[in-house]
């Protein structure tokens, strides 16, 4: 079949797309800047590209008309603006406009279980947009409403285990007390692919959930004892929403308006009614929590963690463009240029940059790095804890402790990243290695950082750092040249 793929860069879409094409099917991915979406090669020729924005109408004009089936993976769990819930629901409604004209012949939606009366935000956000792709005349709507997901670098998953792996005591809001029905990634794709084009599926909804029925309590316990560690919990009354939402925003890796949507739908039980299962339709076995659990940290283990709730443009503080920052400009910046010249094999230095941030960590004074993302947690930013993607790999978009990847070029020994963390300012920090022409075996590693000050306030934020600056940016070029090997010419 012809499939339109909404979300095709969001944590699901990023996992779905493959088993689309291994299925046979030929997959148009709808982005919004397709410079930022990368693909394995094995997969191009059943793929296609189109860009387009749901809020902008216009945009949807070369949208291709000969699709049998759409995927609609388009929520935002960080958007936490007034005008949220009625722009979920302009999102659908063009998207269903645009859809009348197709041969589009039923809709896929993964949404979130809703069974609650007093329902957050975001949980009758997810309904009111399945009302809204529900009116679509000519194609059938399949709705699957999934609790919280289980799998390496879901949103919940990673929440989950920095607060274990974090805090010996915890102590916690009263909705640790709330039950919900966990499901492993594996099982949300199997479900995914099992109701594309199934009669049986056509103008149905579904509850999906695991086969245990937990308290957020239980799923902390859980892991912890996976991980074989001892935690202790307590439970106060006297935590707030947005007192939670910002106790979690400080321990976790998490955006503040993430946490906020996660406290305000974690007040609401999420268990899957027996009347809407459906085993009936596509009989399956889920895994328990204990196995997806499992299974997340051994795919983590062995670096092969797909895609991850942080790839999303909405867990930073990037314009939606963000690939026009490809190239920095050339005026009005102020740069610290750093070379070092070295004979080792270039790709032993090319994995040293590849593999900066995360756990690596940045190779010089590490400690004024955890300084400065806690100053910029403690600022409304993201902070370090958003860690990296896979500890050795990059590409275009990924997220990088407070900065994301624009450019990863390995073949051309180019990475560049962009600043996420607030800053009056824009800032940029680059890295290349180039050939040195006048001596046969040696290269060069350029480092350069650059600062757009915005307004008096960028300058005087520029000229406070530069102390640090000659501190951190000297010594971390010349760690990332000889790490792991002899020391070499330095320059």
């Amino acid at each position: 079949m012809h499939i339109l793929l909404t979300g095709a860069t969001g944590y699901i879409g990023q996992r779905l797309l493959p088993l689309l094409v291994e299925a046979g099917h030929h997959v148009t991915c709808l982005v919004r800047d397709a410079r930022r979406f990368e693909f394995p090669e094995r997969l191009r020729a059943s793929i296609t590209v189109a860009e387009g924005d749901l809020l902008k109408p216009d945009s949807l004009a070369d949208l291709p008309l000969d699709i049998d089936v759409a995927y609609y993976l388009v929520h935002s769990m960080s958007g936490h603006d007034k005008d949220f819930f009625r722009l979920e629901q302009q999102s659908a409604r063009r998207f269903g406009r645009y859809l009348s004209h197709t041969s589009c012949r039923q809709i896929i939606y993964l949404s979130g279980i809703a069974n609650d009366r007093a329902l957050s935000v975001h949980l009758r956000s997810r309904k009111a947009v399945e009302k809204v792709l529900r009116r679509v005349e000519t194609a059938q709507l399949t709705v699957l409403r999934a609790s919280i997901i289980i799998g390496s670098g879901s949103a919940s998953f990673e929440i989950i285990r920095d607060l274990v792996e974090k805090l010996p005591v915890m102590v916690t809001p009263r909705w640790l007390n709330s039950r919900c029905q966990p499901i492993g990634i594996r099982d949300v794709m199997f479900y995914l692919l099992q109701v594309l084009g199934n009669p049986a599926c056509l103008g149905r909804s579904f509850d999906i959930g695991g086969p245990d029925v937990l308290t957020y309590r239980q799923m902390l316990l859980g892991l912890a004892e996976a991980r074989g560690l001892r935690r202790y919990i307590v439970t106060v009354p006297v935590l707030t929403p947005r007192l939670s939402s910002w106790w979690l925003y400080l321990v976790t890796s998490t955006t503040f308006s993430l946490a906020q949507s996660l406290v305000e739908s974690l007040r609401n039980d999420t268990v899957a009614d027996p009347a809407r299962s459906i085993g009936a339709v596509v009989p399956h076995q889920c895994m328990s929590y204990d196995a997806a659990v499992r299974l997340a940290f051994q795919r983590i283990e062995q670096n092969e963690v797909v895609s991850s709730w942080s790839d999303a443009l909405s867990s930073g503080v990037m314009p939606k463009q963000f690939m026009d920052h490809i190239q920095m400009p050339q005026f009005g910046l102020f740069r610290d240029r750093q070379t070092v010249s070295f004979t080792r094999p270039p790709q032993q230095v090319l994995q040293n940059v590849w593999s900066i941030g995360g756990e690596r960590g940045w190779y010089k004074v590490d400690w004024l790095w955890r300084i400065r993302g806690l100053l910029d947690k403690l600022a409304g930013g993201v902070g370090l804890r958003r860690g990296r993607r896979s500890p050795t790999d990059l590409r275009a978009g990924d997220p990088l402790d407070f900065w994301r990847v624009l450019v990863a070029d390995r073949a051309h020994g180019r990475l560049l990243l962009y600043a996420e963390m607030k800053l009056p300012g824009e800032a940029w920090l680059q890295f290349r290695i180039l050939p040195d022409p006048e001596n046969e075996g040696t290269n060069t590693l350029e480092q350069l950082a650059a600062f757009r000050p915005h307004g008096l306030a960028g300058r005087l934020y520029w000229y406070a750092m530069v102390p640090f600056h000659s501190i951190i940016f000297k010594g971390m070029i010349e760690n990332i040249v000889h790490y792991g090997g002899p020391k070499s010419l330095t320059k």
